[in-house]
């Protein structure tokens, strides 16, 4: 079966008919280790390896926690990428980024209306030296550039597919 199964389909054409133009792309292959469950005790290699991590499940799910977990990896994608937008939107404002930080929790719980599981991310941000207003302002705009506030608001155009 090589043709692509669409998962949720979350874009609804917002795009307004432009085309999507990759700047980077990232490639992650994740085998399952030795309990063959990815989450548990696999194994992530990017293409270009520059990353490997051994996965390991949480403590609180039945793990070992003897490693990073994806909810982890999630929330410093998206610590990460809200901070570069907002270190930018200072920039513009000729502000100081230096003392931004932005902490990602990231809670990974079972899914009460269609079972499994789903994800709730909460960011704080802490600006120091930037009156309240101001901070609001330019994190409401770096929110709305942040590719990773953009998915978890909007979705992400996602096709599942298996190789041959």
């Amino acid at each position: 079966m090589n043709d692509p199964v669409p998962a949720r389909s979350m874009d609804g054409g917002r795009d307004g008919g432009a085309t999507f133009k990759p700047l980077y792309t990232a490639r992650v292959s994740m085998g399952g280790g030795g309990l063959a469950h990815g989450r548990a005790t696999g194994t992530a290699r990017s293409s270009d390896g520059i990353l490997r991590l051994d996965l390991r499940m949480p403590g609180e799910l039945g793990g070992d926690s003897a490693g990073p977990n994806p909810e982890q990896l999630f929330a410093a994608g998206f610590a990460a990428s809200l901070h570069g937008e907002l270190s930018l939107v200072a920039r513009q404002h000729m502000l100081d980024p230096a003392p931004i930080t932005v902490e990602a929790t990231v809670a990974v719980g079972r899914d009460p209306s269609a079972g499994g599981y789903r994800l709730q991310a909460d960011l704080v941000v802490d600006w120091p030296g930037v009156s309240r207003a101001t901070a609001d302002r330019l994190l409401a705009r770096a929110a709305a550039l942040c590719p990773y506030a953009k998915m978890t608001g909007q979705g992400i155009p996602t096709t599942i597919s298996l190789t041959s």
